[in-house]
């Protein structure tokens, strides 16, 4: 029985041309949230994320996530045929996302300026590896070289070590939900423009929609910038004091207690810098004395002695296993936490109570855990209303809610343009 979408997005329509991460993560939380999203795939293979990492019956269990709630058309758009058609499916659009090279748009006829001739009120968002402008726009850029030039990479490492990867495409999703962010803004930009002004633009008039929505625009969406913008004082110690930041492990330079700390059986992680949390952590591993330092009441203090402090606390965790550990800091409300896998995850309560592990079932029929939506809106919350789709299972659906008669879309799968 299909679920009615409730969503705060519901009746925006969003074509995705995005492939692998960036683009497609930035659809898949628009269409969570009630947006009709139409993802644009060439024919015959479709999207090389349907190939990453582990496939079940020829397909891949991260497609099941990056694609729910998704409506799946083939489309060559390298045959001008095949890019008519999108022109025209533009006409009906309020979003088009793309994440291919700077100018690759533009070469098949379809950039901004053709594209918001034909709906003013569209909103772009465009992701590349270094944005639209400047000297390195033409460069190939995926998430792990942004990570890198945003200065997250060099952070991530043990002093003295090679930096590493944190483990999944943090790039690629920062840049999505910066997408999303910026989605929202133009979508309400564009339709909190007043009436009398857009009563004497003739132009805004094309759009089928609703000819009183106002002008779309460009977001453009550089995979190093949305690292860079969360790497906190990074700049502001650079320019002020002509401080590098040099990796740390997992200690959080300049605040302190924050650190990984090793039980009897394994690590967990604790975070004791607040000024009152500090007391209550020295009064849990049994050193008032610290607790009760004068020098150490506030964080300043605290991080010029953070040695000592780390040992104090290493001496304590060493000598408990980690369940033992953390229910006497959870008594003396210490923040902290076991370090999770995957399996932690999938069996832990406050996960299931949250409906952050659901259970769906593929096209296929196979049953499936995914993660749930996120964040939790108390009054339109999103939900998986579809799973994701067989290559090109919509198209003529699409194709004859554009306008095409079923003689033409016979003849342009005949040709592979669908």
């Amino acid at each position: 029985m299909p679920i009615k979408n409730n969503g705060p997005l519901q009746g925006v329509r969003v074509i995705e041309l995005g492939q692998l991460i960036a683009g497609p993560f930035l659809g898949k939380t628009l269409g969570d949230f009630g947006a009709e999203v139409i993802k644009i795939e060439p024919p015959g293979k479709g999207d090389p994320l349907r190939k990453w990492r582990m496939l079940r019956q020829n397909n891949s269990v991260w497609w099941e996530v990056q694609s729910r709630n998704k409506q799946s058309v083939t489309l060559d758009l390298n045959q001008p045929e095949g890019q008519n058609i999108l022109r025209e499916l533009v006409k009906e659009a309020d979003v088009l996302i793309e994440n291919f090279r700077p100018g690759k748009m533009e070469e098949w006829g379809i950039g901004w300026e053709t594209l918001s001739q034909i709906n003013p009120s569209l909103v772009m968002v465009r992701i590349s590896g270094y944005g639209q402008t400047g000297p390195y726009r033409q460069r190939p850029g995926f998430g792990i070289i942004a990570e890198s030039m945003g200065g997250l990479r060099y952070l991530t490492a043990e002093p003295g070590r090679v930096p590493v990867r944190v483990g999944v495409s943090i790039g690629d999703t920062l840049a999505a939900l910066h997408g999303v962010i910026g989605v929202l803004m133009a979508l309400y930009h564009r339709d909190a423009q007043p009436l009398a002004v857009l009563a004497k633009d003739e132009q805004l008039q094309g759009n089928r929609r609703s000819p009183q929505r106002g002008r779309g625009q460009v977001i453009d969406i550089a995979l190093y910038e949305s690292v860079f913008n969360c790497m906190e004082s990074l700049l502001p110690e650079y320019s002020a004091f002509g401080v590098v930041r040099e990796p740390s492990g997992s200690a959080l330079p300049g605040i302190a207690p924050s650190n990984a700390y090793a039980c009897t059986d394994g690590w967990i992680l604790i975070g004791g810098n607040g000024d009152g949390i500090f007391k209550r952590l020295m009064s849990a591993i049994g050193r008032v004395d610290l607790a009760q330092d004068p020098d150490l009441f506030g964080n300043d203090g605290r991080v010029k002695r953070v040695a000592e402090i780390d040992a104090a606390i290493t001496a304590w965790t060493q000598t408990h296993d980690k369940l033992s550990a953390l229910g006497i800091l959870e008594a003396h409300d210490v923040p902290s936490g076991a370090i999770y896998s995957v399996a932690d995850i999938a069996n832990d309560p406050q996960y299931a109570a949250r409906e952050m592990i659901l259970n769906i079932q593929t096209r296929d029929g196979d049953p499936l855990a995914i993660p749930g939506i996120v964040p939790k809106l108390s009054m339109t919350p999103g939900a998986v209303r579809s799973t994701a789709p067989r290559l090109g299972e919509d198209t003529e659906a699409v194709l004859l809610r554009a306008g095409l008669k079923p003689e033409t879309i016979a003849d342009l799968r005949d040709k592979g343009v669908i």
